[in-house]
């Protein structure tokens, strides 16, 4: 145990104090501290977007670096547990041992709420069908009277009802109305009739005027329907929405004269 007997005796004993105390902090920060830590020494991170999980896994661990998945998700063109994205990015240098953050590539898609797409367009149900990141597949037309409207959706083969669930990525096929309808009646004779009688008795029982063609040189009074087509045959029937083609007496009337 240090006798201090004066005061120079105190300062020395300071002194001494500092000496050892400087001794200690120099010691640490400047030879422990870099002996276990690698101070001054970094390694640059390798890009492992892109690689499989197992073989990034061998590649950060030759290099003395480790992974945690923050992230994963499900992309169809992509393979399964292919690294999606990292941080630190390529390049970017760091210490030993240091967590590189990545996200993955899911095995299997994750299953989704099925949109409702029914009485919609087709058109409209594109947009959805992309916003949900599912696919528009095979498109059929069936007689209904809703044109152009979605009838029906179906995933593998099999109807989907909207809230149903489905995998991310599906690929849905649609029924669509094709504006004609299913119910099937006899054609209307129409023959010898003006042709503004015979068009508003087609399109009062749902039919459309197709083409009007004018035949000069007749003995039927102008206007008359001379033929149609298709014919009203014994048997011959037709649809709701189907185009009736007319032939008339008479010359085309030029338009805008009454």
């Amino acid at each position: 145990m240090f006798k201090a007997n004066s005061f120079v005796d105190v300062l020395k004993h300071l002194a001494v104090m500092a000496a050892i105390v400087a001794v200690l902090v120099i010691g640490f920060f400047y030879v422990y501290l870099p002996t276990t830590t690698n101070h001054g020494e970094t390694i640059s991170v390798p890009r492992i977007e892109g690689m499989q999980l197992a073989d990034a896994e061998e590649l950060l661990e030759d290099q003395n670096l480790r992974y945690f998945i923050n992230d994963s998700t499900y992309k169809q063109d992509q393979k399964p547990f292919e690294i999606l994205t990292q941080d630190p990015a390529p390049g970017a240098k760091v210490k030993e041992n240091r967590k590189i953050y990545i996200s993955i590539n899911m095995k299997n898609p994750p299953m989704i709420k099925m949109p409702n797409l029914i009485d919609g367009s087709v058109k409209n149900a594109e947009l959805i069908l992309k916003s949900y990141e599912l696919k528009k597949g095979e498109i059929t037309y069936v007689p209904d009277l809703q044109e152009n409207a979605v009838l029906k959706q179906f995933v593998n083969g099999k109807e989907v009802k909207p809230g149903g669930l489905v995998p991310k990525g599906a690929v849905v096929d649609l029924h669509v109305g094709n504006g004609l309808g299913n119910t099937e009646f006899e054609v209307p004779e129409v023959i010898g009739m003006p042709v503004d009688e015979a068009s508003v008795l087609l399109v009062g029982q749902g039919l459309q005027i197709g083409n009007i063609i004018y035949v000069q040189g007749s003995n039927e009074p102008t206007g008359t329907v001379l033929k149609q087509r298709p014919f009203a045959e014994v048997g011959a029937k037709i649809r709701v929405g189907e185009f009736v083609d007319l032939w008339v007496a008479g010359e085309e009337p030029i338009q805008g004269i009454e």
